[in-house]
């Protein structure tokens, strides 16, 4: 019988304590009067989810346009959070730490996971450097790829630990390819209930993946512009079409390209920033994106755009030029220098603003 979402699992416990339904949602209120702001979030959320609505209103994040508010059932949560128990093999009374936060999608879905499929679940403040009890062994965490970087030495105790949110950079692959869990990188967004797919990344635990493969019951195609279009039957009836260029493998796996929308065509190259951006990743330490700019004999030129460099242009475009592996398209014609990039409300770099902030 598949579990409902206005069930809390017997098996459930919050912060080491048991909690059913009734008592889940004084321990809300009280999380919303005294807590910490992190809590009072957590609070606001469980409040939400406890009523006896059959859905919760969600903010997307805003780093591809304008934050919105969507509408997700809670029984779709229910069967996302089902989902990924089956893939990963969580089982009640497994333990998790969530330090994520449950202001957005993939802290609420934390939060569902526990409480639907009877986790044990320790939640602590989400910085980007959280403070954990690093003896403790865990059977699943969530993080985004800056907090596993600063925790990564105290990560020895979680078994299980998905990325997302963010771009994997091959500097944390490399940290993580020493890492003794089994890291997994995930695709998906607010409108797709969190994670769709997943890869898991080598580390001492795995050998790693090349494509994602879904997660069960969803299902990809690519539309006519080689984007991913995503049919998640326990998620709703509608697809959703992404901005997702792919190479999709078979109709339950696919390897990212990069976005539609920052697709460059120059001279009639087509360059895909996001596979550049990974190969500056060894030679520049500081945040940057590879972009395009108008030119009158192109059409459009390739361009770096790097946050607050510590080294010169000239360093910077020098160390460019002996990088193997880089072909003469994919050098950038200017480099841009900003003091700090345009981020959104949850830390992402928002790609359009930073761009036109540079450019002027």
């Amino acid at each position: 019988m598949t579990p409902t979402y206005d069930k809390i699992h017997n098996r459930f416990k919050f912060n080491g304590l048991h909690f059913d339904h009734e008592d889940l949602k004084e321990v809300a209120y009280s999380l919303i009067k005294e807590g910490e702001p992190y809590e009072k979030h957590t609070g606001n959320f469980l409040i939400d989810w406890l009523n006896d609505d059959d859905f919760l209103m969600v903010n997307t994040s805003g780093s591809t346009g304008q934050p919105k508010a969507i509408k997700l059932k809670k029984q779709a949560m229910v069967n996302s959070a089902l989902a990924t128990g089956n893939f990963f093999g969580l089982e009640p009374g497994h333990t998790a730490m969530d330090c994520l936060p449950s202001h957005y999608i993939a802290g609420k879905m934390m939060l569902v996971r526990a409480m639907i499929l009877g986790l044990e679940m320790d939640c602590v403040e989400p910085s980007t450097h959280p403070i954990f009890d690093y003896e403790k062994v865990y059977d699943f965490c969530a993080m985004i790829p800056l907090q596993l970087k600063h925790t990564i030495n105290y990560v020895h105790n979680i078994k299980t630990i998905i990325i997302g949110g963010a771009k994997v950079t091959k500097p944390l692959k490399e940290r993580i390819s020493q890492c003794q869990s089994k890291v997994y990188e995930t695709y998906g967004m607010t409108e797709t209930i969190t994670h769709v797919a997943v890869r898991q990344l080598k580390s001492k635990a795995g050998k790693g993946d090349t494509y994602f493969n879904a997660l069960p019951n969803n299902t990809f195609r690519q539309d006519d512009r080689k984007c991913l279009v995503i049919k998640a039957s326990n998620l709703g009836d509608e697809e959703v079409v992404t901005n997702d260029v792919v190479d999709l493998k078979s109709e339950t796996s696919f390897q990212l390209l990069g976005r539609f929308d920052n697709v460059i065509n120059s001279g009639g190259v087509k360059l895909f920033p996001e596979q550049i951006e990974d190969k500056f990743q060894p030679i520049i330490d500081e945040r940057f994106i590879v972009a395009s700019e108008y030119d009158e004999g192109l059409g459009e030129k390739l361009i770096l755009i790097v946050e607050n460099p510590r080294d010169s242009i000239d360093s910077i475009r020098n160390r460019i030029k002996y990088l193997k592996g880089l072909t003469r398209y994919e050098v950038p014609k200017t480099i841009y220098a900003v003091d700090k990039f345009v981020e959104t409300v949850n830390g992402k770099i928002h790609r359009n603003k930073t761009i036109k902030a540079a450019i002027g």
